[in-house]
């Protein structure tokens, strides 16, 4: 299967359990993996026949900015479902990274993985 990709694309929204995570926005890291048939799109060079990158990611931007989730996994859900609607996505792999939340760390996070058929 063909993989439109999306890397490293940094947004900021409120995210996490913690009284002050609640209060301040922070850094919120997403890598989304799109597999999707794009032959198609490849022999007429027209993007109506593949997944647009632009609009994808300005759909996440939009959500991650305002979804003031809890935790990553539920962020990485709402964006893996959001991608699955566009029909030409069969399955997605979402990364959602919280940048140093964790001391030492340099990321942490979560990666799911969700198909049109789940």
């Amino acid at each position: 299967m063909d993989k439109v990709t999306i890397k490293d694309l940094l947004v900021r929204g409120i995210i996490g359990i913690n009284d002050w995570e609640r209060e301040t926005q922070q850094d919120i890291l997403i890598n989304i993996e799109i597999e999707a048939d794009l032959r198609q799109a490849g022999a007429t060079d027209d993007i109506q026949h593949s997944v647009n990158y632009r609009t994808v990611s300005k759909k996440v931007i939009a959500h991650a900015e305002s979804a003031t989730r809890l935790t990553v996994e539920a962020l990485a859900a709402d964006i893996a479902a959001l991608v699955l609607e566009d029909p030409r996505a069969q399955r997605v792999r979402v990364r959602v990274e919280k940048p140093g939340a964790v001391r030492f760390a340099h990321s942490v996070g979560v990666e799911i993985e969700r198909s049109r058929e789940d």
